[in-house]
């Protein structure tokens, strides 16, 4: 026997066939080359809890009683839903369309009833009318027939049909009912247009991760199977004296929880109580109770507070308030500590069925059998000795991490992290959620857990695994990928870490990832579920998003959210000569940029003076075409105002220092320069201009995946807060409150910061009003920016800016 055929020989073998069968099929080339590819789909396809099925569906296949893509589906269809029950031959043939045989004269009769059946549709030229319409309805009466079949018939007969009842000339007079008649330009030679060549993308990451170009707003929910579907496997055990165990739910089990849930979703949100949440959570918020408002559910939030030494009440609070804000309620606020005794009492079960034991090994000693794939010295102890010592470990008589109790796992599997994890339910009237109660591993707890209940036993928390043990319901379990945001750290631990070494202005420090930095930083609740929404329920862990995509969902609604302002951050004095000092305008300027001239409220007033202010940026001693600012001898327009000219430059005695311009200004509007530039009236007894305090904020790392350097820390961007005092406002600010958020014109937009006083107002900087992060991290150089975004290209020439770098210290 050739090579090729001894490897078919072994293949069909392996799937549950016997050697005569086998050998009768590979004598067949046409059956085995069938066969050959359908051990292909079926290894991708089949339903992995109805493994024990799948020698019968083979069966059918080998003596092509299936022998269509239609018939394998209905298989597949068929035997998930029966899992590893069993089922009556008779009903599985009739699903899956065996023995039934359709002739070419059925197909065809088929296909006249169904052309015949729209030809009003024909007639009148429809889009939706063709082959694939009708091909698809004709498939939809036949099942089982073969489709190429099908589609030759239903093509030759459409033409036919077409040519029969559309003659020529009814088929000119819908073009003309729907064209209408030949024109003279019709007659016209077309001119030849060059091809327009598509642009180069250089980075295909990139690219996709553009955030100008969002993606189609697809649901992300239709992932998730419905609650009626849950009788897929979950996950996989091993155990060292059986096969593999593909735990899945039982349709008795299934059926019972239904009833008890009316058929609704039941999620939860876990968070643990050790830290501020961050935009992972959000992540995770999104999915746990988007799924469940999508589907008319209920979600829980259940605090996983198992590690007392990292836990505080402020945590607590600040998660309940941050989900308020993201905008879901739960149904109910639930907690792990609820269930310790539950556990325990569940953990003393599994050592009395002889699943667990209690260990003295020690971490170091844990990793090192592992790798070896060895066995514990203590895992044959007697149940009575692991129940006396795990009594013990419960009333504190064992030292501190001296004692662990442990699942007896196949040490020679290489999944070396699965250990015992129970799951509870929790029961509320007709209602029932799986609560997840991890207890995979006891360690003596000797802390006072946040919520006063004093227990000497931890339960530790590690992967999901099964619920088979105890015969109850297992939730659909959906692992997907944590969200990373490029120049940011997600963990934890790091996040702390800035935190209680005061790199960071608490855990709100707008230049966090958190949510309350980014909350307090100006971003609304709604633009941050716009973007997790955008980048989907993904899988990869390897998916880091860019911050400019962000950014993007930012700026969208902040753009139609934030009326207009203007502010000036680095004030250069300019000086009306032409102008009366003591006369005041006041003008009207827009918070809208589409407001209409007779909506009164959509217009704030604007007082105009001898002496305004303009940013330095906005002011060059040499012109250039591409620059639209001011300059000796140019002209530029004042936002809302009128058209000014420079006439003279005041400088300093080092003759470089610019002090003050002189400008004229146009009363009649006649000048149309190309330059347009905001300003704020100097604070004078008959101007109310405000001075206040501006917080401009970057990216907290220079590299875009801090957490992959060995020293995260050193990539820390000592300029990622910039603290201007000094800023000049319009007077209309004054009445701002706290989280008031604005578009300060040409600068980008801003937030009123907790900080603020009835005597200065703090600003900090949301976002730009778009992308300032080029290659070279520079702000985009073309025309007029906020000059903020080069503090550290040039020199600064006011005392009043302050660079604070992250130990807090201006520098």
């Amino acid at each position: 026997m050739a090579v090729k055929e001894e490897e078919r020989l072994e293949l069909f073998l392996k799937i549950g066939l016997d050697e005569r069968t086998a050998r009768n099929t590979i004598a067949n080339n046409k059956v085995t080359n069938n066969l050959n590819a359908v051990i292909h789909e079926v290894a991708t396809k089949y339903p992995a809890n109805a493994l024990v099925h799948r020698p019968a569906l083979l069966g059918y296949i080998v003596t092509i009683k299936i022998k269509t893509p239609a018939q394998l589906e209905a298989a597949f269809s068929f035997l998930s839903s029966t899992a590893s029950e069993s089922f009556e031959l008779k009903e599985f043939e009739e699903a899956c369309g065996v023995g039934v045989e359709v002739s070419e004269e059925d197909i065809e009769q088929t296909v006249n009833e169904v052309s015949e059946q729209n030809k009003g549709s024909i007639l009148e030229l429809r889009y939706r009318t063709n082959v694939g319409d009708l091909f698809g309805l004709v498939r939809k009466r036949l099942p089982w027939a073969d489709p190429k079949i099908v589609k030759v018939n239903t093509y030759l007969f459409l033409k036919e049909f077409i040519a029969m009842l559309v003659p020529e000339k009814l088929i000119d007079a819908k073009l003309y009912e729907l064209l209408g008649g030949r024109t003279a330009a019709d007659n016209e030679k077309a001119l030849k247009q060059k091809k327009e060549k598509p642009a180069k993308v250089k980075d295909k990451k990139a690219a996709d991760d553009n955030p100008s170009q969002p993606s189609e707003d697809l649901n992300p929910f239709l992932i998730f199977p419905n609650p009626e579907e849950n009788f897929k496997v979950h996950t996989e055990i091993f155990f060292s004296d059986q096969p593999v165990l593909r735990c899945c739910n039982t349709k008795e089990v299934l059926d019972k929880h239904l009833k008890r849930t009316s058929g609704k979703v039941y999620t939860r949100f876990p968070p643990e109580p050790n830290g501020y949440l961050h935009i992972g959570h959000a992540k995770a918020m999104f999915v746990s109770f988007g799924l469940a408002k999508e589907r008319g559910g209920c979600c829980y939030l259940r605090y996983d507070d198992t590690n007392p030494e990292a836990e505080k009440k402020e945590y607590i609070d600040h998660i309940e308030e941050i989900v308020e804000w993201m905008g879901w309620k739960p149904l109910k606020i639930t907690y792990t500590s609820d269930y310790f005794q539950e556990l325990y009492e569940l953990a003393v079960e599994l050592i009395q069925r002889g699943h667990a034991y209690v260990d003295h090994q020690t971490p170091e000693e844990i990793k090192e059998y592992r790798e070896k794939k060895m066995n514990s010295p203590w895992r044959d102890r007697p149940i009575a000795e692991s129940l006396k010592l795990f009594e013990e470990m419960r009333q504190g008589m064992i030292e501190e991490g001296k004692a662990t109790l442990r699942m007896k796992q196949d040490m020679q599997s290489d999944n070396g992290n699965i250990l015992l994890h129970i799951h509870i339910q929790e029961t509320s009237g007709a209602s029932t959620l799986v609560m997840t109660m991890l207890t995979a591993l006891w360690i003596l707890w000797r802390t006072s857990h946040i919520r006063s209940a004093l227990w000497n036993l931890r339960p530790g928390v590690l992967h999901t695994t099964g619920y088979y043990m105890y015969n109850i319901y297992q939730p659909y379990v959906w692992e997907y990928s944590r969200l990373n945001v490029t120049n940011n750290v997600m963990s934890k631990r790091k996040l702390n870490f800035l935190v209680t070494k005061k790199l960071v202005d608490g855990w709100d420090d707008p230049r966090l990832m958190t949510l309350a930095g980014l909350r307090r930083r100006g971003v609304t609740s709604t633009a941050i579920n716009a973007f997790v929404r955008g980048i989907g329920i993904t899988r990869s862990d390897c998916c880091t998003i860019r911050l400019e995509r962000l950014e993007y969902h930012i700026r969208e609604e902040l753009n139609r959210t934030a009326p207009r302002t203007m502010v000036v951050l680095q004030p250069l004095k300019v000086v009306i000569t032409n102008l009366d000092s003591g006369l005041v305008m006041d003008l009207d300027a827009k918070k809208w940029p589409d407001t209409s001239t007779e909506n009164s409220s959509a217009f704030y007033k604007v007082p105009f003076s001898r002496v305004v202010y303009i940013e330095q940026s906005d002011f060059r001693m040499k012109d250039s075409k591409d620059y639209y600012g001011l300059a000796p001898g140019k002209s530029v327009l004042l936002r809302y105002a009128f058209p000014i000219k420079c006439t003279e430059v005041v400088l300093a005695d080092d003759d470089e220092t610019i002090v003050e311009i002189w400008a004229e200004y146009d009363h009649s509007k006649k000048t149309k320069p190309k330059g347009v530039i905001h300003w704020v009236s100097e604070p004078s007894r008959e101007v109310d201009s405000l001075s206040i305090e501006v917080r401009l904020f970057d990216k907290l790392f220079n590299s875009e995946n801090p957490a992959e350097l060995g020293d995260w820390l050193a990539d820390v961007n000592l300029h990622s807060k910039v603290v201007i005092y000094g800023a000049y406002a319009v007077p209309s600010l004054r009445d701002a409150a706290i989280g008031d958020r604005f578009q300060f014109e040409r600068l980008g937009y801003f937030v009123v910061d907790k900080d603020s006083t009835s005597e200065r107002l703090v600003f900090n900087r949301t976002v730009t009003l778009r992308d300032s992060y080029g290659k070279s991290g520079n702000g985009d150089q073309s025309g007029p920016v906020c000059p903020s975004d080069r503090l550290h290209a040039r020199q600064m020439r006011f005392a009043s800016v302050r660079v604070t770098g992250m130990d807090g210290v201006g520098n």
